[in-house]
């Protein structure tokens, strides 16, 4: 056998085993750009929903930004790039790709590995959602919410993802991204294929990519 066969097959030998240990359990993300951007006047004229997206993966870079514009911590106390009541930051945020279901993890700005499967076509009810790179689930902790029930903590929930959201459309127009925010989930189907618990409420899911040419 020649070098390049033996090439080949170490190649092979190597790939294989890659696909063997499937995706990454935590993706540590880069630091976020806190300096660059579009003037927020220029991206707030700018902000519009798109439903049609490139089928093309963001960067580890672009998910940095996102994750931590989104609801990143931004003080040394440990609060948030959005505001949420009482501080209860009861909103989680899962990002559905091709690779997997992660739950990003704003203390170490990283992703963990919650479900080894695509589950982007479960995230909505429009044919874009699974092509589409990327789809957020914001999901609320009712645990979090103390005292609150009822029609009070709903206004709370829904204000604080609210938040949450727009920042992803402002970095999304900042970085020439496209996005639109969906409240059509099919929240039954999706909830046990997350492996959400009872307290876990899914409100809205957000889906972000390159705009199609």
């Amino acid at each position: 056998m020649n070098n390049s066969c033996l090439m080949i097959s170490a190649l092979l030998v190597i790939a294989a085993a890659a696909f063997a240990q499937g995706p990454a359990q935590t993706i540590k993300l880069p630091p976020p750009d806190k300096t660059g951007g579009k003037p927020l006047m220029q991206v707030l004229n700018e902000r519009h929903s798109t439903r049609s997206f490139a089928d093309k993966k963001l960067t580890g870079e672009l998910l940095g930004n996102l994750c931590w514009a989104a609801f990143g911590i931004n003080r040394e106390d440990g609060r948030r790039t959005a505001p949420s009541a009482r501080n209860w930051q009861e909103i989680s945020l899962y990002l559905a790709m091709e690779e997997g279901l992660y739950l990003y993890d704003a203390t170490e700005h990283a992703l963990e590995l919650i479900v080894a499967q695509d589950l982007r076509k479960l995230t909505g009810m429009q044919e874009f959602v699974e092509k589409a790179p990327l789809n957020i689930v914001y999901v609320a902790d009712t645990q979090k919410t103390g005292a609150r029930s009822g029609d009070d903590a709903a206004l709370y929930l829904g204000a604080d993802c609210g938040f949450i959201a727009e920042n992803v459309y402002l970095y999304c127009t900042s970085a020439g991204l496209a996005t639109v925010v969906r409240g059509m989930v099919g929240r039954e189907e999706l909830a046990p294929a997350m492996k959400l618990e009872a307290h876990q409420k899914i409100l809205l899911s957000q889906t972000v990519g390159f705009p199609q040419e």
